[in-house]
């Protein structure tokens, strides 16, 4: 009897479930990335005195790709490729630091400089705002460095607390999310910052490229170097841990990757493969293609269009990528990858590149600079030091005064053959149909997507502005403007291509705006913010109901 009276209850209980909402299945996104770290420093991609078992497990559970490329050898330019899916030379964003730092780094810039938040063309955006238009939780962990200052629609959280753990569940489920942790344990600094750290490799086991003297110095640098890989790796592996903890792993895309190549001399900010060249490594959670390696060209500017496309949005039409995973995946696999060197710090030059998957082509538009540049921030390496002391005293072999020399109108270097790119074969007869090949690419490119880089910087700068007066500052963004109507909440600013945010308490993250809501209380909270415009201040707006 109970036996049926329990049946009885089980299917009138059946009967008048409420119907839940199907859950969220789109994955979750982790992007883990380090800075100034070249490919070969990794165990996984043959470095025999580096210990990395984390990003060795993600390489052996995941694709490993060997052809990935930077848009520029230094930071902040590459990075607001990677959020934007646009080439900075395209939108401005080219030269090393538009956001002064302090006042006291006032010689860390050229006479006249002016510092600027670039100004987008309209309607771009950080890629991170339109996961967050399609549910996506939003987290960056904790740099930025995009050369504009980011509206508040593009992340809900950029902190050094910043985690998928912060995003609160809802009655449909926890919503997916996209986050990114970024490690500085192998950025250029940490090479004389971390000296007090015990070193867990040797110098004397460390290779010296041959464009540096093998001092003690330049061992100790780059065995540093290496060192803080190490840890960085270990870092790696607690993301992981914080995945497998929160039974999240089988249900996460992870991206391993550095901004660009090393942050050693000669090296570091430039167009180079030593200086372009990135790891990258995406497990999946079905790891599918584990183990395996992916030699296809892809570009900084992929990523935005590769995120969306994973999360199953569309890519935006401005968007000069193109994606190599999901469902808006390429066609075909790029042929070229293109890269480009501006003013760095206080030095001002202009150099651009094109490579294939066997030569690089780069076109110096001031042949008569060196390719060395007196950036005082570099000379705090010990191995710098020792590099400019003997350049001074004449001790300097061929290969390493080269550095110092002045550049040649155009280069051309077989990739494959010279891997540290030394012998220029522009000159060679047997070369001159990949020489023009190349240089018909640059020129494509350039007239494809335009190059600020030919205009001035400052001059740029009062393009945007609309001024000639510098001092007036940037464009303000429109106030917005809240219309209600029946229930629900209408947002504009007059300001084309403004990000506008709304959230109803005056604290936590912004939501980003795309049509009109209905109220959730008496007070509306809203904000707008074009890139490269001052946004326009907070607004309460007294909500009828």
């Amino acid at each position: 009897m109970k036996y049926c009276l329990l049946l009885i209850a089980l299917a009138v209980g059946l009967a008048f479930k409420v119907p839940q909402p199907p859950a969220d299945t789109r994955p979750n996104i982790v992007w883990i990335t380090c800075e100034d770290m070249s490919p070969e420093h990794l165990a996984s991609y043959g470095s025999k005195l580096t210990r990395t078992p984390h990003t060795d497990r993600l390489a052996a559970e995941g694709i490993k790709y060997t052809n990935i490329f930077s848009t520029s050898g230094v930071c902040a330019p590459s990075r607001s490729s990677l959020i934007t899916g646009m080439y900075q030379t395209s939108i401005g964003t080219h030269n090393m630091r538009t956001l002064a730092l302090s006042a006291n780094a006032k010689d860390d810039y050229p006479a006249g400089f002016v510092p600027y938040s670039a100004v987008l063309p309209q309607g771009v955006k950080c890629f991170s705002e339109y996961l967050r238009e399609a549910g996506y939780y939003c987290t960056n962990n904790v740099k930025q460095d995009y050369q504009f200052e980011a509206p508040v629609t593009a992340w809900d959280e950029s902190s050094p607390r910043a985690h998928w753990r912060n995003s609160t569940k809802t009655k449909e489920g926890r919503k997916p999310f996209f986050a990114i942790f970024n490690f500085i344990t192998t950025h250029e600094s940490q090479v004389w910052s971390r000296e007090k750290e015990p070193l867990l490799v040797r110098p004397e086991d460390v290779v010296v490229p041959p464009y540096y003297p093998d001092t003690p110095k330049v061992r100790h640098d780059i065995a540093r170097h290496q060192s803080n890989v190490m840890r960085m790796d270990a870092q790696v592996g607690e993301v992981l841990k914080q995945l497998e903890e929160d039974g999240l792993l089988d249900n996460t895309i992870v991206f391993f990757y550095s901004d660009h190549g090393d942050g050693l001399p000669f090296v570091k900010r430039e167009l180079y493969d030593r200086g372009l060249k990135a790891p990258l490594i995406v497990r999946f959670p079905d790891k599918r293609a584990a183990g395996t390696s992916d030699n296809q060209l892809i570009s900084f500017v992929d990523f935005a269009p590769t995120a969306l496309s994973l999360a199953g949005l569309p890519i935006p039409k401005h968007m000069q990528g193109q994606a190599f995973l999901g469902e808006h995946k390429g066609k075909a696999p790029r042929r070229y990858i293109y890269a480009a060197r501006d003013r760095m710090d206080s030095e001002i030059d202009r150099v651009r590149a094109v490579r294939d998957q066997r030569y690089k082509y780069i076109r110096n538009y001031q042949p008569e600079k060196p390719f060395y540049q007196d950036i005082k921030y570099r000379l705090q390496q010990p191995g710098m030091q020792d590099i400019i002391r003997l350049r001074d005293e004449g001790k300097l072999n061929r290969t390493q005064m080269r550095w110092f020399q002045t550049k040649p109108r155009e280069e051309l270097y077989d990739c494959q053959a010279d891997p540290m790119e030394l012998t220029n074969l522009a000159d060679q007869p047997d070369m001159q149909t990949k020489l023009n090949e190349l240089r018909k690419k640059m020129d494509e490119w350039q007239q494809r997507y335009g190059d600020y880089g030919a205009m001035p910087e400052m001059d740029m700068v009062r393009k945007w502005w609309g001024t000639s007066d510098l001092s007036k500052g940037a464009p303000v963004t429109a106030t917005p403007v809240v219309q209600q109507k029946e229930g629900r909440v209408a947002i504009q600013s007059a300001t084309p291509g403004a990000s506008i945010g709304y959230r109803f308490t005056n604290s936590g993250p912004w939501s980003v705006y795309n049509k009109p809501f209905g109220m959730e209380g008496d007070s509306l909270y809203i904000i707008a913010h074009r890139i490269g415009y001052s946004p326009s201040g907070i607004k309460a707006e007294k909500l009828a109901r």
